[in-house]
């Protein structure tokens, strides 16, 4: 079914936030063309040294620097799986939570991450959209 625009429905099961278990989240700078669960945990186990006001690793050769990002206050990272069992008759998809955060670590090759990133920058937008919606006095 879609919603008249050929857009199908897809249902978030909020129900399953409870279960949601906080996870240790990194953002790599890499694509992976694959399809399905990946064993992450088995291949980055990553031995993070401190460095110039940050992190820095190495992963397949290659020097990563990071820093942890912190989510805006009142705000909640959620990492959502597909439940593949069939969910109200309406929707196609149905998502449930498989962990949540408050931070991650981003990672770049060979620079820092810096608050010029577009990932760092738009993480402002909640203060910025307060600030720009909010009565003048």
């Amino acid at each position: 079914m879609t919603d008249g625009h050929g857009t199908p429905f897809t249902r978030l099961q909020l129900e399953s936030l409870r279960s949601g278990v906080e996870e240790s989240l990194h953002l790599l700078p890499c694509q992976i063309h694959r399809q399905g669960v990946a064993k992450v945990d088995k291949f980055f186990s990553p031995a993070i040294r401190a460095a110039h006001g940050g992190k820095e690793v190495s992963f397949r050769g290659r020097k990563l620097r990071g820093q942890e990002v912190t989510l805006p206050a009142g705000y909640m990272g959620v990492v959502l799986k597909e439940d593949h069992k069939p969910c109200a008759e309406e929707e196609d998809r149905c998502l449930n939570v498989r962990s949540i955060f408050q931070s991650f670590t981003q990672w770049n090759l060979e620079t820092p991450p810096s608050a010029d990133d577009v990932l760092v920058m738009s993480l402002a937008w909640p203060k910025i959209a307060s600030a720009i919606h909010a009565p003048v006095e």
